[in-house]
Protein backbone atom coordinates (compact mmCIF):
# COMPACT_ATOMS: atom_id res chain seq x y z
CA UNK A 1 0.00 0.00 0.00
CA UNK A 2 0.89 3.11 -0.75
CA UNK A 3 2.33 5.56 2.09
CA UNK A 4 2.54 9.82 3.07
CA UNK A 5 5.26 12.14 4.94
CA UNK A 6 3.88 14.44 7.36
CA UNK A 7 5.73 17.32 8.62
CA UNK A 8 5.11 19.31 11.55
CA UNK A 9 6.44 23.12 9.75
CA UNK A 10 4.30 24.98 12.77
CA UNK A 11 4.00 24.92 16.48
CA UNK A 12 1.21 23.86 18.31
CA UNK A 13 1.07 26.30 20.83
CA UNK A 14 -1.85 27.98 21.27
CA UNK A 15 -3.75 25.28 19.12
CA UNK A 16 -7.24 23.90 20.19
CA UNK A 17 -6.66 20.64 22.42
CA UNK A 18 -8.36 18.63 19.26
CA UNK A 19 -5.76 19.86 16.87
CA UNK A 20 -3.00 19.26 19.57
CA UNK A 21 -4.72 15.98 20.33
CA UNK A 22 -4.70 14.98 16.12
CA UNK A 23 -0.70 16.08 16.10
CA UNK A 24 0.00 13.41 18.62
CA UNK A 25 -2.20 10.85 17.14
CA UNK A 26 -0.36 11.39 13.93
CA UNK A 27 2.82 11.12 15.74
CA UNK A 28 4.04 14.41 15.62
CA UNK A 29 5.47 15.94 18.76
CA UNK A 30 8.33 17.88 17.30
CA UNK A 31 8.81 20.90 15.04
CA UNK A 32 10.06 19.83 11.57
CA UNK A 33 9.60 15.75 12.91
CA UNK A 34 8.67 13.61 9.85
CA UNK A 35 6.30 10.49 10.32
CA UNK A 36 5.15 8.16 7.85
CA UNK A 37 1.35 6.65 7.54
CA UNK A 38 -0.28 4.46 5.10
CA UNK A 39 -2.18 6.85 2.93
CA UNK A 40 -5.79 6.74 3.46
CA UNK A 41 -9.04 8.26 4.43
CA UNK A 42 -8.42 8.52 8.11
CA UNK A 43 -4.92 9.74 7.98
CA UNK A 44 -5.91 12.58 4.86
CA UNK A 45 -9.20 12.93 7.36
CA UNK A 46 -6.68 14.04 10.09
CA UNK A 47 -4.18 15.91 7.77
CA UNK A 48 -7.09 18.29 6.64
CA UNK A 49 -7.96 18.88 10.42
CA UNK A 50 -4.23 20.90 10.86
CA UNK A 51 -3.20 21.15 7.71
CA UNK A 52 -2.17 24.59 8.64
CA UNK A 53 0.40 22.79 11.02
CA UNK A 54 1.52 19.98 8.38
CA UNK A 55 2.79 19.40 5.23
CA UNK A 56 2.86 16.57 3.04
CA UNK A 57 6.85 16.13 1.85
CA UNK A 58 7.19 14.30 -1.24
Amino acid sequence: MATIKIKQIKSRIGCPKTQKRTLDALGLRKMNQVVEHEDNEVIRGMIQRVHHLVTIVE
